[in-house]
C-alpha cells in the first residue's frame, strides 16, 4: 500500500504540466511586479508567481508612508510608481497612499503588459543542472505545475527560490569582525528603548517569580557579535477615525491581557500624554486613514517571536503570521478598553478603528506581513556598512539606496535587573547620500546558480540590508534585474557574462522600458550647474534631493544664481518643475529665467514652505543643440532662495 501510495505521489509530479517561458519571477511583491512588468515590455514571455491572493507586498499592504531616505535615489518605473499614485490625487508625485490605491496601480501594470499572473501558487521545489535551474514546481493545494524559464528571478520577501536553488545564504547578523563594520552584530543602544527601572518580573523585585511575557532569559552578548537573530516583525497598520468608514477594534480570538503587563509598567514610567511616538507612529494617510509603525520600546513589534520563520515551511510561516497579528490587534484592543491604561489613551484609541473599504477580501486587515529580513543570499558581492557610508563604492551600480541605516530590535532581555531591548540601530538619520547598489550583489556565485537574480534578499550584510531594504528600491533593482535578464537572453550569456556597462546605459535612456525619451534630472551639484556668487552647501536632512541643495539667504543683497544647462537631443515641449525642500523661511516668491530659441522669459515662481515638492514652472519649446537654460535668482527674495533638482520633462 505504502509502495503505491508513493507511486501515486511521483506519478502526480510527473503529470504536472509544463510552462515555458522566457523569465519567470516568483513573488508578487512591488519588486516582483516591476520586474515582470519591465521583461513584457522588453518583449519577453513572462509569468509571474504570488504564494497569495495579492499583489504589491508591503506597498500595497499597509507601508503607505514611503521609506525613501533620499527621492534622488527612486529612478525608472518606481518613480514611475510614485507619479501615478500622484495622479490618482492629483497631484505629480506623492509618496503618501492608501492599500487599495496601491494595489490598483500594480494591477495596472500587469494590465497594461499582460502579464500573466499565477496566484496561489508556492513553490515546492526547483530542479538545477550544471550550475542552471532548469525548471521548478509549483503548487495550490489542488494541483501543480513546472515551469521552465531561461532566467528565474526571485522576488520574495524570503528567498525561497534562491534557498530551493542552493544558493548561498545567511540569516541573522554578522559579527563586526566578519566585514570590518561597526553597526552590525549585537547592540544595546537607546533607540526604542525602556527607561532605566523598569522591572522585568511577574512580580516586582522577585526574580523567583519569572519573567512577564515577552522577555528572553538570554544573556547579554558582547557588542557587535554575530547571532542568528532577526530583527522583529509587525504589520503596518491601517487604521481609520472616520466613523462612516469604521469597524470597531475587537477583542481578538486568543487575547491573552497578561501579555500587555509590560507595556503597563513602560506606561507608569514614562506618563505617555498621546498614543503617538511613545506607543506607536501614527502616519497620516489620505482620507483620514493611517499607517501606524512601531515606536518605542513595547508597541506594535513582537519581539523575538519571529526567529523562526526565514526557514519555516508555508504552513508555519501562517502560524507565525498569525500570532503577530493577534498580537497587534491584541494591543490596539488593550489600548482602548483595558481600565489600567490611563482614560485619555483609552479614548484616544477608542477613536480609531479597521476601514471598511480596505482589505476587503481579509476582514480589514492587511493580509501582509512585515517582514524587514529574513534569508540574505551570499552572493557575488556583498554590500556593506562601507558603502552605505560612502567609505567604499562600486562603478557596476544598477540602482542606488539612500535610507538610515536600520534595524529593529532582535530580542527583549534584563540588563542589571532592568528590561531592555536590543538590536535597534538607526545610524544615518535623516538619510544617507545616495550610493550605488553592485549589479553583482543581485547575482549568486556564479558556482551555485547562473540563471537566477534576488532583488529583494540580495547579498549584504545585515546593517546594510536595513538601509537597502526599502521597497521604491525593491522595485528600482527588479526593473534592473529584467533588463539584465533580457540581456542575457538576447545575447545568449548567461548573467555573470552580461555588458554592465551596456545595463548601466540601457536604464538610463529607457528608464520607464516603454523607449520614449528619458526626462532629464538635473541636481544642483550636476556638472551642468553653474553657480555666480557664493551659495551655502545644505548637506544635510531627508528633503534634500541628492547629495545637498544650496541656499543664499541675503534677499537679494548680494546679486546671485544658479544656471542649469539641459542637454536637448530632441526639439519638442519640454514641462519643467523645480524641487524645493521644505524650509520655513523660504522666500514666498522666487525669480526665475528662462532661455529658449526665442529669448529669455521671466517667471515669479511662488512655492510652498509646508513640504518637500515639485513645483511646476510651464512648458516651453526647446531647440535641439542651442542654448537653452534655466536660472534661479535671488532677485526681490523676501527670504531664503533654494537651488536643489530641475526637471525637464519631454512631450512623449
Amino acid at each position: 500500500m505504502k509502495i503505491l501510495l508513493f507511486f501515486l505521489f511521483l506519478s502526480g509530479y510527473c503529470m504536472a504540466q509544463i510552462k515555458s517561458v522566457d523569465v519567470c519571477v516568483y513573488g508578487g511583491t512591488s519588486s516582483g511586479v516591476i520586474a515582470a512588468y519591465t521583461a513584457k515590455k522588453y518583449g519577453k514571455t513572462v509569468l509571474l508567481i504570488e504564494p497569495t491572493k495579492r499583489l504589491g507586498g508591503l506597498t500595497s499592504g499597509g507601508l503607505g508612508q514611503t521609506d525613501i531616505g533620499n527621492k534622488y535615489a527612486i529612478t525608472g518605473i518606481s518613480r514611475d510608481f510614485y507619479r501615478r499614485i500622484g495622479k490618482h490625487y492629483g497631484r505629480f508625485e506623492q509618496w503618501t497612499f492608501e492599500p487599495s490605491v496601491a494595489e490598483k496601480i500594480f494591477q495596472q501594470y500587469m494590465n497594461e503588459a499582460n502579464v500573466a499572473v499565477l496566484y496561489e501558487h508556492r513553490l515546492k521545489q526547483a530542479e538545477k543542472r550544471g550550475g542552471k535551474i532548469e525548471k521548478i514546481l509549483v503548487e495550490n493545494g489542488k494541483s501543480s505545475q513546472w515551469i521552465k524559464a531561461k532566467v528565474f528571478i526571485d522576488a520574495t520577501y524570503e528567498g525561497d527560490l534562491m534557498a530551493k536553488a542552493g544558493v548561498s545564504y545567511t540569516i541573522g547578523r554578522e559579527a563586526n569582525s566578519v566585514y570590518n563594520e561597526t553597526w552590525n552584530g549585537v547592540q544595546l543602544l537607546d533607540k526604542h528603548q525602556f527607561p532605566d527601572g523598569v522591572d522585568p518580573y511577574k512580580e516586582v523585585g522577585n526574580p523567583a517569580s519569572g519573567l512577564l511575557w515577552g522577555i528572553s532569559n538570554e544573556k547579554l552578548a558582547a557588542t557587535g557579535s554575530g547571532d542568528k537573530k532577526v530583527q522583529t516583525y509587525n504589520f503596518r497598520l491601517c487604521l481609520t477615525d472616520s466613523i462612516e468608514n469604521q469597524i470597531p477594534v475587537t477583542k481578538p480570538a486568543s487575547y491573552d491581557a497578561s501579555k500587555y503587563e509590560l507595556l503597563l509598567r513602560y506606561i507608569e514610567k514614562k506618563q505617555p500624554q498621546e498614543l503617538n511616538w511613545a506607543l506607536m507612529h501614527i502616519q497620516p494617510m489620505p482620507h483620514r486613514k493611517t499607517d501606524i509603525n512601531n515606536s518605542g520600546p513595547f508597541s506594535t513589534d513582537m519581539i523575538g517571536e519571529n526567529y523562526d520563520y526565514p526557514e519555516a515551511d508555508y504552513d508555519t510561516r501562517q502560524q507565525i503570521q498569525l500570532k503577530h497579528e493577534e498580537y497587534i490587534k491584541g494591543f490596539l484592543y488593550f489600548l482602548g478598553n483595558d481600565k489600567r491604561v490611563p482614560e485619555h489613551l483609552r479614548k484616544e484609541m477608542k477613536k480609531w478603528g479597521y476601514p471598511k473599504d480596505e482589505y476587503t477580501d481579509n476582514n480589514h486587515f492587511s493580509p501582509q506581513m512585515y517582514v524587514r529580513e529574513a534569508r540574505r543570499m551570499i552572493g557575488e558581492y556583498v554590500m556593506t556598512e562601507h558603502h552605505c557610508e560612502g567609505r567604499q563604492s562600486v562603478s557596476d551600480g544598477i540602482g542606488m539606496a539612500a535610507y538610515t541605516m536600520d534595524s529593529h530590535n532582535c530580542q527583549r532581555i534584563v540588563v542589571n535587573g532592568m528590561v531592555k531591548n536590543e538590536g535597534d540601530v538607526q545610524q544615518g538619520l535623516g538619510g544617507l547620500p545616495p550610493y550605488p547598489i553592485s549589479y553583482w550583489s543581485i547575482l549568486p556565485k556564479r558556482s551555485e546558480c547562473i540563471n537566477l537574480l534576488v532583488p529583494v534578499c540580495l547579498s549584504a550584510t545585515h546593517i546594510a540590508y536595513g538601509s537597502i531594504r526599502m521597497e521604491p528600491v525593491f522595485m528600482v533593482l527588479g526593473q534592473s534585474a529584467a533588463v539584465a535578464a533580457s540581456m542575457a537572453i538576447d545575447a545568449n550569456k548567461i548573467l555573470h557574462e552580461i555588458d554592465v556597462k551596456k545595463l548601466q546605459l540601457e536604464l538610463a535612456v529607457n528608464p520607464l522600458a516603454n523607449k520614449n525619451q528619458a526626462e532629464q534630472l538635473i541636481d544642483n551639484d550636476d556638472i551642468r550647474v553653474k553657480l555666480n556668487g557664493n551659495w551655502t552647501i545644505i548637506p544635510k536632512g531627508q528633503e534634500r534631493y541628492g547629495k545637498n541643495y544650496l541656499i543664499d539667504e541675503t534677499k537679494g543683497e548680494q546679486e546671485k544664481s544658479v544656471i542649469y544647462t539641459p542637454i536637448i537631443p530632441i526639439t519638442k515641449k519640454y514641462k519643467i518643475y523645480i524641487y524645493f525642500p521644505r524650509y520655513e523661511q523660504l522666500s514666498k516668491q522666487i525669480n526665475v529665467n528662462i532661455w529658449t530659441n526665442s529669448g529669455k522669459k521671466t517667471l515669479l515662481l511662488k512655492p510652498q514652505n509646508t513640504e518637500s515638492d515639485w513645483l511646476y514652472v510651464g512648458e516651453f519649446f526647446f531647440e535641439r543643440g542651442l542654448k537653452n537654460m534655466l536660472e534661479i535668482t535671488n532677485q526681490g527674495a523676501d527670504g531664503a532662495v533654494i537651488a536643489d533638482a530641475v526637471l525637464f520633462m519631454p512631450e512623449n
